[in-house]
């Protein structure tokens, strides 16, 4: 009886991780693509070369850039 209910659970429970991992990775990814394209300084094509790393990149993209990119942009730009 608790293997029906502990089998029954597992798969459930391993959906709503995923589905969890997914929309926060996706909420993530909002967030990096808002704050590049508001705060990003307009020099060159910097913003744009990020913002399509970025769109075309989806979660990699936005580790990165946040990673890489915004601790150089707050340092230079204290945004």
């Amino acid at each position: 009886m608790f293997d029906e209910i502990l089998f029954g659970i597992i798969p459930f429970i391993i959906f709503l991780l995923f589905f969890g991992v997914g929309i926060l990775g996706t909420l993530f990814w909002v967030w990096m693509l808002i704050d590049c394209a508001t705060k990003e300084p307009s020099e060159g094509n910097d913003k744009l070369i990020w913002i399509i790393v970025i769109i075309f990149t989806h979660l990699l993209g936005a580790l990165i850039y946040f990673l890489v990119r915004r601790p150089k942009r707050i340092e230079m730009h204290g945004k």
